[in-house]
């Protein structure tokens, strides 16, 4: 069924559920309405035998009618039509209605002589035919008498017969009125879900222009804004590909263009930087750009490959690694006032990503930096909290929302990788990453969680 459209799978689960419940009704109904009609086929029978004690007293025939009303009345007289009676007089007279047969008369003779009760009542079978009856001791002229009143089933088996089929008629008709809505009901659940179907299509197409807008504040409504969300996601995403790819092929070309027109001068005896060593140094210089890019590019892949797979953990001191990043990066900017406050501090990952996270994380900063730089950990009760922070000019807002994408660059960036890099190992080791500008500069903030993530080696 799960092939079928979503309107059809709820109509039909709809239906089936009216169509179970149906046929347990037609179940239990029939057991439940004999009960009931044996119940009341024997307070027939001991209302009709009242009446019969009552037919040979005027006076307590009339106070009995009067008793009951006009509606009691009238289906006291019915009863008389539908209750047949015999006497066993205490003289051993009996009258016996000729649908008796002397075997079932002689059973009931023997059930009244041995009755402790006044009344009392009995079911037995005559002729393959069941038949409920009462016997009840009183007094008929002047004489002690055993009055025996029955009624045969198919009285019991008509009432029910005929009441099911109204019941029947009724549940069909309620089935049938209710499947329609049920219809109605489930297209209108469906059509929404139809309609995001066909926009969800239209993404796949790369048709993003067409806002998804759904009038619901249900499950529907959600499904409907996050997909919106996903829909300005990749319009954005497309937007910085293409700005991406403009830079990247401006990036890539640049060195290669260099190293070409180098070589090609040194083939022809010219030497652009007025000697060969010169002119060799810039073409392994630009040879050296080119290799960075294409290294980022690759670690990007090896990084989503990473996702999917099982990843071995060590641990180690950050707060080591950091100073020896440091180390090799201060040289590169003897203007920068470094100021550290690193506590020994040991987390588990993958050491060579966190170096990773670490250099690119300071050469953002030292690409941005005026003077300082201050670096610090903090230990927190289940974290760990690096902030790196510089004296630079602020984030822009627009920038700072897609800070961590990796087609966005800042005005300083080149193709945006670096933190793009930086954020795919963060989110590797379950760990936390977010930007903040300050009254004066700007702050990174990584948050690095205590507990296991990984398979220790």
């Amino acid at each position: 069924m799960k092939n079928k459209p979503l309107f059809l799978q709820i109509w039909i689960v709809f239906a089936s559920i009216t169509l179970f419940i149906s046929i347990m009704l037609s179940v239990i109904l029939p057991l439940t309405l004999r009960n009931f009609f044996t119940e009341e086929m024997y307070i027939t029978i001991e209302s009709a035998q009242k009446f019969m004690f009552s037919r040979y007293d005027l006076f307590t025939l009339k106070d009995l009618l009067e008793s009951q009303g006009l509606e009691g009345a009238r289906q006291t007289l019915e009863n008389i039509r539908t209750v047949r009676h015999f006497f066993i007089y205490e003289k051993g007279q009996i009258f016996i209605p000729s649908s008796l047969s002397m075997e079932f008369v002689e059973e009931v003779v023997n059930q009244a002589k041995a009755q402790e009760n006044v009344s009392q009542r009995y079911s037995g079978e005559v002729n393959g035919e069941k038949i409920f009856y009462v016997i009840t001791k009183g007094t008929a002229f002047d004489e002690d008498v055993f009055l025996i009143s029955y009624m045969w089933d198919s009285y019991r088996q008509d009432l029910v017969k005929t009441l099911f089929k109204r019941l029947a008629l009724v549940m069909f008709i309620v089935s049938i009125l209710s499947w329609i809505p049920a219809a109605l009901l489930s297209k209108y659940l469906s059509n929404p879900l139809v309609a995001l179907e066909k926009k969800v299509k239209k993404l796949a197409n790369y048709e993003w222009n067409e806002p998804i807008d759904v009038d619901r504040e249900d499950e529907i409504g959600r499904l409907g804004k996050s997909i919106e969300q996903l829909r300005n996601q990749l319009i954005y995403q497309a937007e910085m590909q293409k700005s991406f790819l403009q830079n990247i092929s401006h990036e890539l070309k640049t060195p290669v263009m260099v190293i070409r027109s180098f070589a090609q001068a040194i083939r022809d005896g010219i030497y652009p930087k007025n000697d060969l060593d010169s002119s060799v140094a810039v073409i392994d210089d630009e040879a050296e750009r080119l290799e960075k890019r294409i290294r980022n590019l690759l670690y990007i892949t090896k990084l989503d490959y990473l996702k999917t797979n099982e990843r071995v953990y060590k641990n180690f001191y950050l707060d080591e690694l950091i100073k020896e990043v440091i180390e090799r990066f201060a040289l590169n900017r003897t203007d920068i006032d470094w100021q550290l406050d690193l506590p020994p501090a040991e987390i588990k990952g993958d050491i060579e990503q966190w170096r990773v996270v670490i250099e690119n994380l300071l050469d953002n900063q030292m690409r941005y930096a005026k003077n300082s730089i201050l670096i610090s950990l903090k230990d927190k009760a289940n974290s760990i909290i690096l902030k790196i922070w510089n004296d630079g000019p602020a984030i822009e807002d627009e920038v700072l929302k897609y800070l961590f994408s990796e087609y966005n660059a800042g005005k300083k960036g080149q193709f945006g990788l670096g933190l793009a890099i930086v954020q795919r190992i963060v989110n590797l080791h379950q760990a936390k990453i977010w930007t903040k500008n300050e009254n004066v500069g700007v702050s990174f903030f990584v948050e690095i969680p205590k507990e296991d993530r990984g398979t220790v080696s």
